[in-house]
């Protein structure tokens, strides 16, 4: 085995590792990962890691590499086997491990794959995946013979899961969409637990996802969802991605409900038994998140896009929910605080039972707004956080706006709301606007797009 190996700086993202394989990620990469990051385990008095891996074709090669290099540095492994990446954390947190990794490439195409990382229960990302590159390409490796053992872990999973089910008076009828993805045989177990009437579709894992895209927050992967709602006419419908962290759901008439609407439903029940508490989204987030969660009576804050961030906002504030239009749903209400789509899907059928009406129902009554679709477009990597600073700049003297900097520059006007940041992972500036009226949505563009030419950059669409 080499003492070190320079990895392709483009798999070295802000929130995991993720590239091509075998075109920028190996398995002589993922080894020398496992030797990288094992040495950094140790270094932080941490003897133990748990590994899982999701469906794609070239996660088992992958996966056993990742053993292979963790081990090597004296790093005792348990390996849980095919699942989720939220089952993976469940087997972090339940058997008190010091990390744990998941080899997975999420909701991207079959091409794709890559690795998660939790050290110490808390996400390790951003300077710190630079920091394991530097070491992998330094080779300053610890050494050891740890011990690899298996445990199955699915089964308590699915128990813990259905342990926060509350049944209504009326069994819910479901259909449920796995979109070939990691969560089918834990979706198969968890309906065997739940009342009702449910529909399964694509719940054969298969990594070259052969019915749709595995990315529920595309509306486009989510008609064969609609399909089937009306056709076994089901109050409503959910899909997972292809690690199962994130959720998708459309109601009994075929609407979507994004990650905001989502929280405003599931932020009821919480605010019920903890009255004035904090609610996180992220800065992509609707207004009417903002409002409804003050009108039950809620603390919500805006915070910086992207899951690690989230997660480690609400450790600092001790908020018992949060979650982003991306639909990563975190419950430390009841819950471990991280991202697991099947257990959002679990606490939404139980708000669905403790409010007593149908999900259409509840979403006719949600205010309605109009919203543009996140715009994304290219911007040079060297040049998209520079125009964020511009326009930051542009608007500080300006008395007719509210400007919020979290991350990027969300403006408030008259008419509603502007949204410009950088991706912290792609070479893309996004920007989303949303009024309460066309023409004050209308406004709200020109004004992004006047913005964006006065730093040189043309806006993505008419």
């Amino acid at each position: 085995m080499p003492p070190g190996r320079r990895l392709d700086p483009t798999i070295l993202r802000e929130y995991d590792i993720r590239g091509t394989v075998p075109a920028t990620l190996n398995a002589d990469d993922v080894r020398v990962i496992g030797r990288a990051f094992g040495t950094i385990v140790r270094e932080a008095d941490g003897r133990t890691a748990i590994v899982g891996y999701d469906g794609r074709l070239s996660s088992p090669e992958l996966e056993a590499a990742l053993v292979e290099g963790l081990a090597a540095t004296g790093v005792d492994v348990t390996r849980i086997g095919r699942g989720p990446t939220p089952m993976l954390y469940f087997a972090a947190h339940t058997l008190e491990a010091d990390a744990g990794l998941m080899v997975t490439g999420s909701h991207n195409p079959p091409q794709y794959n890559g690795i998660k990382l939790v050290l110490s229960g808390k996400p390790f990302f951003a300077a710190d995946i630079q920091r394991l590159g530097a070491r992998a390409a330094k080779g300053d490796f610890a050494e050891g013979e740890g011990r690899v053992t298996g445990k199955s872990v699915i089964a308590a999973y699915v128990a813990r899961l259905l342990q926060d089910y509350r049944p209504g008076r009326k069994p819910p009828a479901v259909a449920w969409d796995a979109g070939n993805g990691a969560t089918g045989e834990a979706l198969r177990l968890l309906v065997r637990g739940l009342p009702g009437r449910h529909v399964l579709l694509n719940d054969v894992i298969d990594g070259r996802f052969p019915a749709h895209h595995p990315d529920p927050t595309v509306e486009a992967n989510l008609e064969q969802l609609k399909a089937a709602v009306a056709k076994e006419k089901c109050d409503l419908g959910i899909a997972f991605d292809g690690d199962g962290d994130r959720i998708g759901v459309v109601d009994g008439k075929g609407r979507v409900l994004w990650g905001d609407q989502l929280l405003v439903i599931l932020a009821a029940e919480v605010l019920e038994e903890i009255p004035g508490a904090t609610v996180i989204a992220d800065v992509k987030s609707s207004k009417l998140f903002f409002d409804e969660i003050r009108r039950m009576g809620g603390k919500p804050m805006m915070w910086k896009a992207g899951h690690s961030h989230i997660k480690n906002k609400m450790a600092e504030t001790g908020a018992p929910l949060a979650g982003e239009m991306s639909a990563h749903i975190f419950f430390k209400h009841r819950y471990y605080g991280y991202d697991d789509a099947l257990y959002a899907a679990v606490r939404l059928l139980t708000a669905l039972n403790r409010a007593g009406e149908s999900l259409a129902a509840i979403h006719d009554r949600l205010p309605k707004l109009v919203n543009t679709p996140e715009l994304r477009f290219d911007c040079a990597e060297d040049r998209k956080f520079k125009v964020i600073d511009e326009v930051r700049k542009r608007l500080a003297g300006r008395k007719d706006v509210t400007v919020h900097d979290t991350d990027g520059v969300r403006v408030e006007t008259k008419d509603g709301w502007w949204l410009l940041r950088a991706s912290n992972t792609q070479a893309v500036l996004v920007a989303r606007c949303e009024s309460e009226t066309a023409a004050g949505l209308e406004q709200l563009l020109g004004e992004l797009k006047a913005e964006l030419a006065k730093s040189g950059v043309a806006f993505p669409c008419a």
